[in-house]
């Protein structure tokens, strides 16, 4: 439980014990219903940090000009579990960046919360056994494939694709960079 968790908590449990009486007045109400902000103090429709990443939740997801139905289609994601960083949002929609560096407009319910990375590059991606350069192989990531993000530690991260885990460079691998991915045109 984080620390605001057990705050909170501890106030209601206070509030609890002070009886019903404080409750029926509203006293509480504006405590406990405080929105905590996003980091950065940027707030969005959803209440989560932008930029963050997102995956492709299917194999076919309509790219648009803009937040709506009414904007023009500009191409189909044909990639399920592609990693985006989502840019931007409104209430039904998300701006995403894709690896190849275009923007465009998804539906929220098309993207999935689970994180994934892709080797961007054509050549193997060596997964390393611990985080470090002098660690021996686990397996390779083929280019141009997609893994699973486990966890990252400083500027390394641990993949899974198939049976297959270990460690790579955050740099090496597009979806684990932080940092916004894509410039406005």
């Amino acid at each position: 439980m984080s620390r605001q968790d057990h705050s909170r908590w501890s106030a209601l449990r206070k509030l609890t014990l002070l009886g019903t009486g404080l409750l029926a007045l509203g006293c509480a109400a504006p405590v406990l219903a405080a929105p905590k902000p996003p980091p950065g103090g940027r707030e969005t429709p959803s209440g989560l940090p932008v930029p963050r990443y997102v995956s492709l939740k299917f194999d076919k997801v309509n790219a648009r000009r803009g937040p709506g139905d009414d904007y023009p289609l500009m191409w189909v994601y044909r990639a399920k579990n592609l990693p985006v960083q989502v840019v931007a949002e409104t209430e039904e929609w998300r701006r995403v960046c894709d690896p190849e560096g275009s923007l465009t407009w998804i539906h929220r319910r098309t993207a999935d919360a689970r994180r994934t990375v892709m080797n961007t590059r054509r050549e193997p991606l060596v997964m390393h056994r611990a985080p470090r350069e002098d660690s021996p192989p686990a397996a390779e990531l083929v280019g141009r494939a997609l893994a699973d993000l486990k966890d990252c530690k400083g500027d390394w991260c641990k993949i899974s694709a198939g049976h297959a885990s270990g460690w790579v460079k955050a740099r090496d691998v597009w979806g684990a960079v932080e940092a916004p991915q894509c410039r406005e045109r």
